[in-house]
């Protein structure tokens, strides 16, 4: 396997995020990879979805490793600076930051 920068995980399980946006956020999440050139090379992102990460409020919840930073209540628009300022940029969102391992 090709090495990566990053691994994006989001949950698109049914507790966090009943209404199903966690799975357009997943979706959407290609698409801001593609458009900011992070799919491939050196510094491409891999992306995975999870049915649970155990946190069932405040969803849809992502997870950014290696830095083990997590995001609750992500919008479109908060998951397009997640991917931006820090998958791109190296700089976490701080104030969307609920956890840190």
């Amino acid at each position: 396997m090709e090495r990566y920068s990053h691994h994006v995980l989001i949950c698109t399980g049914n507790f966090s995020s009943p209404d199903r946006r966690g799975r357009e956020l997943y979706s959407r999440l290609a698409e801001l990879l593609q458009r900011e050139d992070l799919l491939f090379g050196p510094d491409r992102v891999k992306r995975g979805e999870t049915p649970c990460l155990g946190v069932c409020s405040n969803g849809p919840i992502v997870v950014v490793y290696p830095e083990g930073i997590w995001y609750a209540n992500v919008t479109p628009e908060l998951l397009e600076k997640i991917v931006v300022q820090h998958l791109k940029n190296g700089r976490p969102v701080e104030e969307a930051v609920f956890h840190r391992l």
